[in-house]
C-alpha cells in the first residue's frame, strides 16, 4: 500500500511532477516551507488563497490545491488586496520574485506595506530575472555579472526586508533556502500576523547566477547562504547578510480599519 506523505494533501495530484522549475532551483524548497506552515496552522485548503504574479515563482499556484490566481506581472498584491477586502476571512498568501515585487510591482509593494493590508507576502529573492534570461533585478548585488550587466552590476540593490520595514509592514523576516526549518517558522509567524507580513527568502538560480564559484552548482549556492548569512546583527559589518525577524510590531490592519469605518458610517446614516 502506498504511503501518503501529509504534505501531499496540499498538492494537485493531476499536475505533472517533477515541476516546471529547473533542477537545483530553490522555489520548490519555498513551496515546501509554505505547505508545512499551512499544515502547522491546521488551515483548511478552502480557507487559503495563493496569488502570484509573473516569473519563476509565479508558477507555484499551479501545484498547490488552494484557491489560486496566477495574475499579471507586478500586480499580485493589487489582486490580493481586492480579494482580502471581499473575503477578509480568507488567509491570503502572495508569492512574488524579486523582480516581480521590487521592479514593476514596487509601487504596489510599498503601498501594501503602508496600508498594512492583512496579507502574507513571500518574496522569493534569487537576485536575478530567472525566467526571462538572467537580467539584473532590483536586488542583484553590486559587481554580479548578468546578461544585462556583462561587466558587472553597478546599480545599488534594494534591501527588500528593510524597505518593507520602512514602508510600514507589521512583520518582516528574512531566511534562505538552506535554512529550511527556520523558513517554515517565519512563514507560519507571518501568516499569524494581523497585518502586512513579508518573508524574504534568499534562494538560488543555478542557471543564470554568474558568480564564478557558483555557476550551475546549487549545492555551492546553498553552502554560500549557510556561510554568508548571520542572525547576529554585529555580523553584518563583516559583509554577511542578516537573517531573522527584522521587525514584529502591532499596527492597525487596513481591512479591520476599513470595516470599522464602514460600520461607523452606517450608524451615522452615511450609507
Amino acid at each position: 500500500m502506498d504511503t501518503v506523505v501529509p504534505e501531499q494533501e496540499y498538492l494537485r495530484p493531476h499536475k505533472k511532477f517533477p515541476s516546471v522549475w529547473c533542477p537545483g532551483c530553490g522555489i520548490g524548497i519555498v513551496m515546501g516551507a509554505i505547505i508545512r506552515a499551512v499544515r502547522a496552522r491546521q488551515l483548511a485548503k478552502d480557507d487559503i488563497a495563493m496569488i502570484s504574479g509573473i516569473g519563476c515563482g509565479g508558477r507555484m499556484p499551479v501545484y498547490l490545491d488552494f484557491n489560486t490566481m496566477h495574475t499579471t506581472h507586478g500586480r499580485a498584491l493589487a489582486f490580493a488586496t481586492g480579494l482580502k477586502l471581499a473575503r477578509p476571512d480568507m488567509e491570503i498568501i502572495v508569492v512574488m520574485g524579486d523582480g516581480d515585487a521590487m521592479a514593476i510591482g514596487g509601487n504596489h509593494f510599498i503601498h501594501a506595506a503602508r496600508r498594512n493590508i492583512e496579507l502574507t507576502a513571500i518574496v522569493v529573492n534569487n537576485r536575478i530575472y530567472g525566467m526571462t534570461g538572467g537580467q539584473v533585478s532590483p536586488a542583484t548585488p553590486l559587481g554580479v555579472r548578468a546578461t544585462t550587466a556583462p561587466y558587472g552590476q553597478i546599480e545599488r540593490p534594494f534591501d527588500i526586508a528593510r524597505m518593507a520595514e520602512a514602508a510600514g509592514a507589521a512583520f518582516v523576516a528574512r531566511s534562505t533556502t538552506y535554512h529550511a526549518i527556520e523558513l517554515d517558522r517565519f512563514i507560519a509567524r507571518g501568516m499569524e500576523k494581523k497585518g502586512f507580513a513579508v518573508v524574504e527568502v534568499l534562494t538560488q538560480c543555478p542557471v543564470f547566477w554568474r558568480e564564478p564559484d557558483q555557476i550551475g552548482d546549487p549545492v555551492a549556492m546553498l553552502k554560500w547562504f549557510r556561510d554568508n548569512t548571520t542572525t547576529d546583527p554585529d555580523g553584518v559589518a563583516s559583509g554577511k547578510i542578516l537573517r531573522g525577524v527584522i521587525v514584529d510590531r502591532e499596527l492597525p490592519g487596513y481591512v479591520e480599519s476599513y470595516r470599522t469605518l464602514m460600520k461607523t458610517r452606517r450608524k451615522r446614516g452615511g450609507g
